[in-house]
């Protein structure tokens, strides 16, 4: 078994506006896309996009107010709430015409004067009103951890904290967004993450450790995960969401490698 890879259009191929992108995504050897954000370009644009290259677009983030700014974001703090519905709502009109596999809802930062406690208990509320909304679609929600190097006083930023949170949430259309990076990031041992959050992942990122770049330029050990994705028996995407050193193309190696060891599968090829 090995599993297709998604490239994040947020973070490759910059050099060129977004909806060049998926052209890029798709000449380059990607079976799918992700944007972080990507309510700027109408659905119907992207959507048609999407068609033309037949890729599809699997993933995309709620929005997340001040979040990359500094600030704490929509979901779990108090007094935004209805700010969090509003956003929910944007989401999901987005996502019937955009059809996105799923939905991230980022934790955020904890708040400035805000107890842990409730900050979790909101966040738990909003992945289960999200995960009842993009149900009705066929969508599915994921929620990630991220380091505390790179965004101090994120709320969930380990395997652990998210495991607890997707259990206190108990929904059945939450699941756990991995990224590799920020695991790596944490000094987590990649396997006992993996293995800890067995049952609860819905879609796995990766970039390599230190310096968030293509896999081959850190420590990651990247010839591992096949194994280990096999014995969780792992269905979704892998979704390249690094920092390239220099063009994107320029630095796929790695995919080359993967499909030699049976971790990325061979794109599909609509000729």
């Amino acid at each position: 078994m090995s599993w297709p890879l998604a490239a994040n259009l947020s973070m490759l191929f910059t050099e060129a506006g977004l909806i060049d992108r998926i052209r890029l995504a798709r000449n380059a050897g990607f079976s799918g896309v992700e944007i972080q954000f990507p309510y700027d370009l109408p659905a119907t644009d992207l959507q048609r996009e999407l068609q033309r290259n037949q890729l599809p677009l699997v993933l995309i983030n709620l929005a997340a107010a001040d979040l990359l700014e500094g600030g704490p974001g929509l979901a779990a703090v108090p007094g935004r709430e209805a700010d969090f519905a509003r956003a929910l709502e944007q989401a999901l009109r987005y996502a019937e015409v955009a059809r996105p596999l799923q939905i991230n809802v980022l934790p955020g930062r904890l708040a400035a004067g805000v107890e842990r406690e409730q900050a979790l208990e909101i966040l738990a509320v909003h992945l289960c009103q999200a995960g009842s909304a993009f149900a009705d679609l066929g969508i599915g929600v994921v929620c990630e951890a991220i380091n505390s190097y790179d965004m101090p006083g994120f709320l969930l930023d380990g395997s652990d904290s998210l495991l607890h949170m997707l259990q206190r949430a108990g929904h059945a259309n939450v699941r756990a967004q991995v990224d590799l990076y920020h695991l790596a990031r944490m000094h987590e041992d990649i396997a006992l993450a993996l293995n800890r959050l067995q049952g609860y992942i819905g879609h796995i990122q990766f970039a390599d450790c230190p310096g968030r770049h293509e896999p081959g330029t850190g420590a990651v050990n990247f010839a591992e995960l096949a194994g280990l994705l096999r014995a969780l028996d792992y269905k979704g995407w892998l979704a390249a969401e690094y920092k390239p050193l220099g063009l994107a193309n320029e630095g796929l190696v790695w995919m080359r490698a993967w499909q030699q060891l049976g971790l990325a599968a061979a794109p599909v090829r609509h000729d």
